[in-house]
């Protein structure tokens, strides 16, 4: 493995606290994720592919963005891997390549409405920009 994947694996797993060698891929996390058929990688393979070092399909992956960052998989897990942790992490670390935020303030007015609760966009705006 080239020092800049190590790196990038040794930082989602700190940014994260998740330790991914603890899965044993039984496939709770995934069986339980409401995203499940809208996800090219299920939360099981995200732990496998951050174990493994293999993060840079992740980075270009939409399932970034279907995760609803629910905890049904952390509450799922057998063995407190966390897997929605480690979605987050990767999620950051392609945000934080500069010019891929997927969503900016002039963005937000056309997605609204009046029902819209204001804890959803700001929960949106975190969760797609840093």
């Amino acid at each position: 493995m080239s020092n800049s994947k190590k790196y990038l694996q040794e930082e989602i797993i700190r940014i994260s606290g998740v330790n991914p060698k603890k899965c044993m891929r039984c496939g709770k996390c995934t069986a339980t994720c409401p995203s499940f058929d809208e996800m090219e990688y299920h939360p099981h393979q995200f732990v496998y592919m951050v174990e493994s070092g293999d993060i840079e399909p992740l980075l270009e992956s939409e399932s970034l963005y279907k995760c609803l960052t629910c905890f049904a998989c952390v509450e799922r897990c057998p063995r407190s891997v966390e897997p929605a942790k480690l979605v987050e992490a990767v999620r950051l670390a392609a945000i934080r390549k500069q010019g891929n935020n997927r969503l900016t303030a002039n963005d937000i007015p056309e997605l609204v409405d009046d029902d819209t609760p204001q804890q959803l966009i700001v929960s949106a705006f975190r969760k797609y920009t840093k």
